[in-house]
Formats: C-alpha cells, structure tokens, sequence
C-alpha cells in the first residue's frame, strides 16, 4: 500500500512538471564576459534539480568514506564480542557436561579475547576449574594469576574458587587462609564461603572453630538439622578425645556440651570410653546409664562391662532393668555376663553368656565363656569354646576378604 501511494505521487508530480514546463516560456539570461547564455527557465530548473542530486550524493559519499574506518573497527569489535560470548558458552557447556579438556581450551580462547574485565574472570576461572579436573594444577594457578591481573576487583569469584580447588586437593590449611583473607577484604561471608571455610576447619582440626560455623550455620538453614546435629556431635566428640590427657577438662567439657547433644549414642560411646581411658569407671557408667535410659543403642550398652569397679553388684542390678525390656539384646546379654563373672556368679554368668550366644553367636562370648569354663574347672569345655569362637572368626575374616 506504502509503494502505491509512491507511485501515486510520483505521478501526480509528473503531470505537475509536465503542465508547469508548457505554459512556461521564460528563459534565464547567463553574462560572464564575453560569453552571454540564454537557458530556458524550464531547462534551468532541470539543472539545478540534478545538481542538487549530484551535490547531495558526492557528500554522502564523502561521509560514508570518513566513517569507513570506524564502522570497519566497531564491526570487528563486534564479531569479537560475538566469537568471546560464543566460547564462553562453549567452555561452559563443555565444563557441565564434564568434558575438562574442551572446556580449558575454549575458555583460554575466549580469555585471549579480552571481552571484559568480568568475563575474562570468568573464562580464567572455567579453565582453572578444567585443569583442576584434568589434574594440571600449575596450569591451574597459571589461570587464577591471570584472573587476578586482568580482573583485581573480582576478589569474591577468585578467592572462592581457589579455596573450594585447594580444599578438594585436600590442602586445608591453605583453604583456610585463602578464606581468611576474603573476609579481611571486609566481604560478607555468605553461606557459601562459610560452608567452605567449615571444610577447611575440619580438615585442619580446629574443632571449636567447627563448632562456631555450625552455629552460623544453623541460624541460615544451610543444612539440614540432623545433619548439623552429627556435625555438631562429630566436632565434640573430637574435642573429648583431645583431652584425655586432661581429666578435670574432659569433665568440664562435657558438662558444656547441651543435653540434646547428649542424647547422641555415638557421642556418649566416645566420652564413655575417654573416661574409661583415664580410670574415671564411675562417670563413664553414668555417661552410658543416662544414654540409654534416654534412647537405647545396644553397641553402647556394650560399653557397660569395659570400666570395671571392686563392687558390679549395682551395675549388674541396672542391666538387669534394661533386659526387661530388651530380653533378646546379644550384646546386653554379654555384659551381663561379664559383670557376672567379675563378682565370681558363675552360674548366672554361664546363663547369660549361653542366652547371649542363642541370640547371636560371636567371638567375644564363645572367649568369655571359654575363660569363664577355664576358672570353673572345665577344661574340655573351655577348650570346645575357644575352638569355636576361633572358628567363628575366621570364618567371618574370609567374608571381609572376599
């Protein structure tokens, strides 16, 4: 419709031209001495209207050459920018879908590019990352340096990924500072960072450290709560064995840790047996008490004959309580024994280490009753015993060889 209503005008100027040159008969007398030209006003008219067109096409043509370079550079410009986000991509995808040595080459192209200080860190830490993955760790600090020279400010981007690269290099303490000092730069340590940073305090041991990060952790649901729990548990429980060579510490710590805490098996079984170490029997009985007067676990309950005292009697007296309500527990069976055979009961000791072995026949109780046969007077039957734990065990020694 446009073209048509051109057409139309075109045409109507034509006829106008056309009646205006005919009813036109003036003419233009041109002087310059010693010429004289006539012109009619109508050919006049067509000259200037032509050299008008010429004038007007010889300046654009001149604009265009003086743009020329300019447009040739921003074209240039352009196709780099295009080549650099397409590697970029490149590198990527190649990187997610796990193919390192694609991703490390197309990533150092775009990086040669130079699109931007931003991408070129980007680019710089994809390679990284890659050579990481190819195992090429020189390389792999030969593109953080690069990142750190062509994009200073990107200290978040670069400072995370080299501490996570080093972490998974197993060299915490390296992780550590690298984490430090991201937090010197006054930048807010998002979770992230803290996550991080809880590798590297584990891996380097500082377990109160653990502790603290936990905390922060917890109050930003970063985990979740039975897994920050067993952190939690796992850091005390290091934190119980580091001071063993520390009685009056170990108490003291333990009364810190909170009663929820408390209620974990393991933890219990690991502060049970730091107090069995030190000859400290009657806290370690109470630690195991309170624990399964809480929440039964039968591998603790096994810990109950470890840390023997001149008088059992009690002892036996609280096992006895938790059998009523666990009658088939193998290892509470064995305890029972053993506390038995400590206060010279042999035929309750006998008793309970053959319910035991009904339940669930292992080496420890085929031994027990075995010594328990030797103090009695029974040889042959402390003999048959120990053949059979023995054969029991090696027995179970090929299963885990196989």
């Amino acid at each position: 419709m446009k073209w048509v209503l051109w057409l139309l005008a075109l045409f109507a100027a034509a006829v106008a031209v056309t009646l205006a040159t005919r009813y036109n008969s003036g003419y233009v007398l041109v002087v310059a001495q010693p010429y004289r030209i006539e012109l009619s006003l109508n050919l006049l008219v067509v000259l200037l209207v032509i050299l008008v067109f010429i004038a007007y096409f010889v300046v654009r043509l001149a604009i265009i050459a003086l743009r020329l370079p300019a447009e040739v550079s921003e074209l240039r410009l352009r196709r780099r920018r295009e080549n650099a986000q397409k590697m970029l991509l490149d590198g990527l995808k190649a990187f997610f879908e796990g193919r390192y040595a694609k991703a490390e080459k197309a990533s150092a192209t775009a990086l040669e590019l130079r699109e931007s200080p931003m991408a070129g860190a980007i680019n710089a830490m994809v390679a990284a990352r890659s050579a990481h993955e190819l195992r090429k760790y020189s390389q792999r600090d030969e593109f953080i340096a690069i990142a750190e020279n062509i994009a200073p400010e990107e200290v978040v981007l670069r400072l995370m990924t080299q501490a996570e690269l080093l972490l998974d290099e197993r060299r915490p303490g390296e992780a550590l500072k690298i984490l430090q000092s991201l937090r010197a730069t006054g930048a807010r340590q998002h979770t992230a960072a803290l996550r991080l940073e809880l590798k590297a305090q584990q891996g380097s041991k500082n377990w109160d450290a653990v502790l603290d990060l936990l905390r922060q952790l917890e109050q930003r649901n970063a985990f979740d709560k039975t897994l920050i729990r067993q952190l939690r548990c796992s850091a005390h429980a290091e934190n119980l064995k580091s001071r063993i060579l520390n009685p009056n510490a170990l108490k003291e710590y333990w009364q810190t840790i909170s009663p929820a805490d408390k209620n974990d098996s393991k933890l219990a079984a690991t502060a049970a047996h730091a107090c069995t170490a030190i000859g400290d029997c009657a806290t370690a009985h109470q630690i195991i008490e309170q624990s399964l007067d809480r929440q039964w676990d039968s591998e603790l309950a096994g810990l109950y004959a470890e840390c023997l005292e001149a008088d059992a009697i009690s002892q036996i007296e609280r096992a006895e309580g938790w059998l009523e309500a666990h009658p088939n527990d193998a290892s509470l069976l064995l305890v029972l024994g053993k506390l038995c055979v400590h206060c010279e009961l042999w035929g309750k000791a006998q008793n309970y280490l053959e319910a035991s072995l009904s339940v669930e026949p292992n080496y420890p109780t085929y031994l027990m009753l075995a010594q328990l046969n030797e103090k009695i007077g029974r040889p042959e039957l402390a003999k048959d015993h120990y053949s059979k734990g023995l054969e029991l065990a090696l027995k179970r020694l090929e299963r885990m060889g196989g």
